[in-house]
């Protein structure tokens, strides 16, 4: 697997953005950026992106059968997770209470692994699912048992994501509902935002969204 990783904003701030990305993620970085500073009143912030060289396979958890054309999912998140935390988070964002507050976040399958990497580390302070593909097979079940070792998540998702025929794709909606509420009763800190449109729509502006909820919450 080849990452590459592109920094942003001031090194040195206190806020951490970390995103997984794929090209068509790149060729809107910069407007994403400008999102968030106008969301957040120009808060500072450094913001890391992780392009990833296979979408599919690279943020996926586990193998699952392809959902369009004939590209399956394939079982790389943890290799990816461990490159975060290896390569990219520094010595003290590791540990709770680090000087700096880390965010992961991403659109779609990013958005998944983001909330499935929340399972495996407390290393994030918070997740920014944005869209996140929270319809892939057999992780409703899993996120209902292995709890989020993070205090705070934003959800969201388009009002046309789930008017699909596709029978998997087409429970999204019922299943990003259920997830909302069971991270609510478990106590973690969570909102869940509708936003106009498809799947496709604005990912960028959600994506700025997402991550300026968490800093926002921050400085409250």
């Amino acid at each position: 697997m080849a990452y590459t990783t592109n920094t942003y904003g001031n090194p040195d701030a206190d806020i951490f953005l970390i995103q997984t990305a794929d090209d068509h993620d790149m060729e809107m970085i910069e407007k994403e950026i400008s999102y968030i500073r106008e969301y957040t009143g120009n808060r500072e912030f450094c913001l890391i992106t992780v392009k990833v060289d296979d979408w599919n396979k690279d943020l996926s958890p586990w193998p699952a059968p392809a959902v369009f054309g004939d590209e399956d999912f394939g079982e790389g998140a943890p290799v990816t997770l461990d490159f975060l935390l290896k390569n990219v988070l520094l010595p003290d964002d590791r540990e709770t209470g680090g000087r700096r507050r880390v965010y992961l976040g991403g659109y779609s399958l990013a958005g998944l692994f983001a909330l499935w990497a929340g399972c495996q580390t407390d290393s994030f302070t918070g997740i920014a699912a944005a869209s996140p593909s929270i319809w892939f097979p057999g992780f409703a079940e899993y996120l209902s048992n292995n709890a989020l070792r993070t205090n705070a998540v934003y959800l969201s998702l388009g009002d046309r994501e789930e008017k699909t025929r596709h029978p998997l794709m087409s429970q999204v909606g019922n299943v990003i509902r259920s997830s909302y509420d069971y991270l609510k009763g478990s106590g973690v800190d969570c909102v869940l935002e509708w936003n106009k449109g498809n799947h496709f729509k604005n990912p960028d502006m959600r994506t700025a969204k997402a991550f300026a909820w968490l800093i926002n919450r921050d400085k409250e």
